[in-house]
């Protein structure tokens, strides 16, 4: 790892303090968010063995802890979408 992915990668630690290790090399990053009336949100940041971010997403979960809704941001803005129970 160069010096650069180093420093990315303490920076990310930092930041999120809790991640898996992915079978690629790369990382999955995430923190929680307490809201109003129980809800949270997790924030999840996917990275390359380089740590160059491949996936920035957003889950939120209601007050049982099952997930409502995820906000998909990068690569590409996807908005906030429903989850039905029914995805694969």
């Amino acid at each position: 790892m160069n010096p650069n992915d180093a420093r990315k990668r303490q920076q990310n630690e930092r930041k999120f303090g809790t991640w898996i290790d992915l079978p690629d090399g790369g990382r999955r990053y995430s923190f929680e968010v307490k809201g109003r009336l129980g809800w949270y949100a997790r924030y999840v940041k996917e990275v390359d063995s380089e740590e160059s971010t491949v996936r920035f997403y957003q889950e939120v979960f209601d007050g049982t802890g099952r997930l409502r809704e995820v906000h998909e941001k990068y690569p590409a803005d996807l908005g906030h979408r429903k989850v039905t129970g029914e995805e694969s």
